[in-house]
């Protein structure tokens, strides 16, 4: 069976539906019930808990609390680069943008201004650019660390669909990451701006960020946009900036010749938070 043919339930299955009910079930407080699923959970996916800042399962009173679990101190590093990795997860794709287009998989690309929500502006900063794509997958950490440091100037709440994020939906959707739910962060950095986007998923309840909160629900169906032009807001390089309560994918964008990337990084490479991801170039 083709990837194509693999994905065609998910064009059918009531995806909004299904991510309301995960979110319910994830936000419950369900005593014994929780600590079963998230038991369950460590089992099938094979959740390392001895990273965990909690590791006994039966202190998370929630499956969210689980899902965005703190790591212990020390257990990620920071590497002595200028950019380090964001996540733990694998890599989808990294490399050049052609002009305005990002690969997604093979036979699919996708639009750097529908990536951001329309925002010609925005997109024609990353025009000839770079761009890395991490999947984060069930069993990993899913909070989000800054690359580098960064002072925030827009967030926007772009709604979309909520297919899947796996590599075999990547390479059966068209457009997949500029067609599902995002918020995309643009902030300015000591090499100029930089865009970390986080994709929305099937049963992905929620995405959060340090200096917000819950970006959504709510779900109004429209482009939200947010300035922090007159508000500060700086995040250093290794801090959290974000969470996806249920996972899914981030994208980064660099304008063009500001970073090479790690020379060990390629698609399909498990990465971790904090490891060497690329260095500035003047």
């Amino acid at each position: 069976m083709s990837d194509r043919q693999a994905v065609w339930p998910q064009y059918l299955l009531p995806k909004g539906a299904l991510t309301r009910f995960a979110g319910w079930v994830a936000g419950g407080r369900w005593g014994g019930i929780t600590h079963a699923i998230v038991r369950r959970f460590v089992r099938k996916y094979q959740v390392n808990m001895a990273e965990a800042a909690q590791p006994d399962i039966t202190a998370y009173a929630s499956f969210n609390e689980f899902f965005t679990r703190a790591l212990r101190p020390g257990a990620r590093p920071l590497a002595e680069s200028d950019y380090v990795c964001p996540v733990d997860g694998a890599i989808s794709q990294l490399g050049a943008i052609e002009g305005d287009r990002i690969f997604q998989a093979k036979g699919h690309h996708y639009s750097t201004r529908a990536l951001v929500g329309g925002d010609a502006e925005m997109a024609a900063r990353y025009e000839g650019g770079h761009f890395a794509t991490i999947y984060l997958s069930p069993r990993d950490y899913h909070r989000i660390h800054m690359p580098c440091d960064g002072r925030l100037r827009r967030m926007v709440h772009v709604p979309g669909e909520l297919f899947s994020v796996n590599p075999a939906t990547a390479r059966g959707v068209p457009g997949l990451f500029a067609r599902n739910e995002r918020v995309v962060c643009e902030f300015d950095t000591p090499r100029g701006p930089m865009v970390l986007v986080l994709v929305g998923a099937t049963i992905v309840g929620s995405m959060a960020t340090v200096w917000h909160g819950v970006v959504n629900p709510p779900r109004p169906g429209t482009v939200r946009t947010w300035r922090y032009d007159d508000t500060p807001v700086t995040v250093r390089k290794g801090d959290e900036m974000g969470r996806f309560l249920l996972g899914s994918t981030v994208v980064l964008l660099f304008p063009r010749g500001t970073v090479a990337f790690n020379p060990q990084w390629a698609a399909e490479r498990p990465v971790r938070l904090g490891e060497a991801m690329a260095q500035g170039q003047s």
